[in-house]
């Protein structure tokens, strides 16, 4: 074993110093799933840049320096607090933020988003079929971007009473709102558990269609 670690220490190293590249730099992150639909799809792979909130110590949640601060609108990656499971979704609120949605409309501090329908999409939804998706631009004081609804869909958490974020901690929304599992459904985040900031699309490709390649999602921005 010596002998051959010795032989092939080059490639070792390698392996090494791309771990911590991934793990403390920068990183991809498959979408596996709708919960961000309709910005990010099930097989896009996004770019995330691991330095632009936190300085970690590889491979564990412990933050050495802060490098820059989260804002609202920004799609991250992090940890779940309930199984700590890798999720991607979108900073809805900060700390301090007192946040409330009532039928769809979120409202921050006092203030209602605005919202302008767009255009419809079919979606296919596992154990219940083929639905219309509602896309619609949400637009608050800070920021704007693209959301679906999913009227048909029972069971989704469409409203919920105002609640105030703690310090270090944010409140996360999928895109798709109807069709995502939450800060609704596992609270708010600590900041510790941020993983990076998704900020392009790398590659994509149609895992309904034999992964074929969208190449008019290769490299695109995230808004």
């Amino acid at each position: 074993m010596s002998t051959w670690m010795r032989a092939n220490k080059g490639f070792l190293m390698f392996l090494l110093l791309f771990g911590v590249f991934r793990t403390a730099v920068a990183d991809w992150n498959p979408i596996p799933s709708a919960s961000m639909r309709p910005n990010l799809l099930e097989g896009d792979v996004v770019f995330v840049n691991r330095l632009a909130f936190n300085l970690k110590v590889p491979l564990t949640d412990i933050v050495l320096q802060r490098l820059g601060e989260p804002q609202r609108g920004d799609i991250v990656t992090f940890s779940s607090p309930k199984d700590g499971t890798r999720l991607i979704k979108r900073i809805i609120a900060l700390p301090g933020d007192t946040v409330e949605m009532r039928n769809e409309q979120l409202v921050i501090n006092g203030q209602p988003a605005q919202y302008t329908a767009l255009d419809t999409a079919p979606e296919t939804i596992a154990h219940v079929g083929q639905l219309t998706a509602q896309r619609i631009n949400e637009r608050n004081p800070t920021e704007q971007h693209r959301i679906q609804v999913l009227p048909q869909m029972t069971g989704a958490a469409r409203s919920f009473a105002p609640v105030t974020v703690p310090t270090d901690h944010f409140l996360m929304l999928g895109d798709n709102r109807d069709n995502s599992a939450d800060s609704r459904y596992f609270g708010f985040v600590p900041r510790a558990l941020l993983i990076g900031k998704a900020e392009r699309i790398l590659v994509s490709a149609n895992i309904q269609e034999h992964w074929q390649p969208r190449l008019q999602r290769f490299g695109m921005k995230l808004e």
